[in-house]
C-alpha cells in the first residue's frame, strides 16, 4: 500500500527561515504574554505565544490560512469575554485587543517581516505596561493641550495636502510643502518632549531641566533662574545642573534636526556637537560629585507653554521661512559670510528653525553640508550664549561665575569640534562623493 495519497500537493519549506519566523513570532507572542501574566490575566504568557504562533503558520500557508487564524482568535476572544461575563468580572476589551493584534503580527512573522511585526508588539506591550501611567496623563490632560494635540493633527493632515509642490518663486527659494514639513516636526518634537516631561519631569530638577530643555530651552532657563530668586541658598547647584542639562537638550534636539533633514549635515557637525555635549555632561557630572551645596527640599515645577498652538506654529513657519530666504539670498550675494550672519540672527529667535533652515537648504543644494553645519553649530552657540543673558537677572554671582565658566568650556568643546569637523572634511567630502557614485550607477 502507498504510503503517499495521490493527487494531494505536498511542500516543503526552507528550515533555517521558517524556523526564524516561528521564533520570531514565538518571542514576541510571549513578551506581550509576560505583561498579560503579570497582572493575573486569563489570557497570558502561554496564551499569547500560542497565537502568535498560529499566525505565522497561517502566514507561512498563504492568505486564505491568514483570514482563518485570525478568525479563530477572534472566535477565541468571544469565548474568553463570555467566560468573564459568566464570572462577574465584566469584558477583558484591552486583552482582546492584545489578542487580535498579536494575531495579526503572527501572520507579518509567517509572511517574512522582521522590523513591523516587532515594531507593533512592542509598542502593544508599552501600551499594556504603561496603563497607570496614560491613564493619569490622561487624566490630567487639559483642555488647552488637547486643543493643542488635535490642532497638530489638523495641520498635519488637512492643511499640509493642500499646499502647492515645489517652489512658488522664481528664485526657488520659497517651498510651501518643505516649509510646512519642518513646522510640523519641529511643534512634533516639541509636543513628544512636553509629553516626557508631563510624564517624568517631577522626578528631579536636573530631569526636569533636560525635559524641559526639550520643549524649550530659553523658558526652562527662566523658569530655574526665577527659582533661584526664592530660594538663592538651597537652589543654586540643582538650578545650574539644571540649566547646563537644558542647552544639553537643546543641542541634542538640533543635531536630531540634522538627521532627519539632512544627515551629511550632521556627519559634518558630529564631532561639535559630540564634544559640547560631552563637555556639558562632564560639568553636570562634576557638580553631582562634589555635592558641597545641599539640596532643595522640592524640585523645581516648571511652567512651560502648551506644547502646540496656532501662534507659535506660525511663529515657527514665519521663522524658518524668513531665515531660509535670507539664508540663501545672502550666500548667494555675500558668501558664506552671509548665510553664517543669518545664522547668528537665527540662533536669537529660534534655533530649532535657524537649524532647520540650513539643513533644508543643504538637502536642496543650495548649500555644501559643510557650510550649513557650521551655520547650524553657529545657530546652537547663538542660542547657548542666549540662554546665559536670563540667568544674569538673578543677580546671583555664583551662579553666573559658574554658568559662564561652564558655557564657556562648551563654546570651546565646540570650537574643538569645528577644528576637528574641518580636519576630517575632505574625507567626508570623498566618502559622499563615492557614495553618490555608487547609489547613481546602473544596476548590472
Amino acid at each position: 500500500m502507498s504510503d503517499h495519497l495521490p493527487g494531494l500537493p505536498t511542500a516543503e519549506w526552507p528550515y533555517l527561515q521558517i524556523l526564524v519566523r516561528l521564533a520570531l513570532s514565538l518571542a514576541l507572542g510571549l513578551l506581550i504574554g509576560l505583561e498579560r501574566e503579570r497582572r493575573g490575566k486569563e489570557a497570558g504568557l502561554r496564551t499569547f505565544g500560542f497565537i502568535c504562533l498560529l499566525g505565522a503558520l497561517g502566514g507561512s500557508l498563504g492568505t486564505a490560512f491568514s483570514l482563518l487564524v485570525l478568525a479563530l482568535v477572534g472566535l477565541l476572544v468571544v469565548f474568553l469575554n463570555l467566560q468573564t461575563l459568566r464570572a462577574g468580572e465584566g469584558t477583558e476589551l484591552t486583552t482582546s485587543a492584545a489578542m487580535l493584534v498579536t494575531g495579526m503580527a503572527g501572520v507579518l512573522c509567517g509572511q517574512g517581516h522582521t522590523i513591523s511585526p516587532a515594531a507593533v508588539m512592542v509598542i502593544a506591550t508599552a501600551l499594556l505596561a504603561w496603563k497607570e501611567r496614560l491613564a493619569g496623563f490622561s487624566m490630567g490632560l487639559t483642555e488647552g493641550e488637547l486643543r493643542s494635540a488635535l490642532l497638530l493633527a489638523i495641520l498635519a493632515i488637512v492643511i499640509y495636502p493642500a499646499l502647492p509642490r515645489g517652489a512658488v518663486d522664481p528664485w526657488h527659494l520659497v517651498e510651501p510643502r518643505a516649509a510646512w514639513v519642518t513646522v510640523i516636526l519641529i511643534a512634533a518634537i516639541g509636543f513628544v518632549n512636553y509629553v516626557l516631561w508631563k510624564l517624568y519631569g517631577d522626578r528631579g530638577t536636573e530631569l526636569s531641566g533636560f525635559l524641559g530643555g526639550l520643549v524649550n530651552s530659553n523658558f526652562t532657563v527662566i523658569e530655574l533662574s526665577s527659582r533661584v530668586q526664592q530660594a538663592p541658598q538651597a537652589f543654586v547647584q540643582p538650578a545650574y545642573r539644571g540649566i547646563l542639562l537644558a542647552t544639553s537638550a537643546m543641542l541634542l534636539r538640533n543635531a536630531s534636526l540634522l538627521l532627519i533633514f539632512a544627515p551629511l549635515v550632521l556627519l559634518g557637525s558630529l564631532p561639535t556637537f559630540a564634544l559640547m555635549l560631552f563637555t556639558s555632561t562632564a560639568l553636570v557630572l562634576w557638580s553631582h560629585r562634589r555635592g558641597q551645596a545641599p539640596r532643595p527640599a522640592s524640585p523645581a515645577t516648571l511652567k512651560l507653554e502648551l506644547p502646540f498652538s496656532l501662534p507659535q506654529a506660525l511663529k515657527y513657519g514665519v521663522v524658518f521661512l524668513v531665515l531660509h530666504v535670507l539664508g540663501g539670498l545672502t550666500q548667494r550675494q555675500f558668501g558664506n559670510l552671509g548665510f553664517y550672519a543669518v545664522s547668528v540672527l537665527g540662533g536669537l529667535m529660534s534655533s530649532a528653525s535657524a537649524v532647520a533652515a540650513a539643513a533644508t537648504l543643504a538637502s536642496q543644494g543650495s548649500l555644501s553640508p559643510s557650510v550649513a553645519a557650521t551655520g547650524a553649530v553657529l545657530a546652537s552657540f547663538t542660542s547657548l550664549v542666549f540662554s546665559l543673558t536670563f540667568v544674569l537677572r538673578t543677580r546671583h554671582a555664583p551662579l553666573i561665575r559658574g554658568l559662564a565658566t561652564a558655557m564657556l568650556c562648551v563654546a570651546l568643546a565646540g570650537v574643538a569640534g569645528l577644528l576637528v569637523a574641518d580636519a576630517v572634511q575632505p574625507w567626508l567630502t570623498q566618502w559622499a562623493a563615492q557614495l553618490e557614485r555608487s547609489t547613481a550607477a546602473p544596476s548590472p
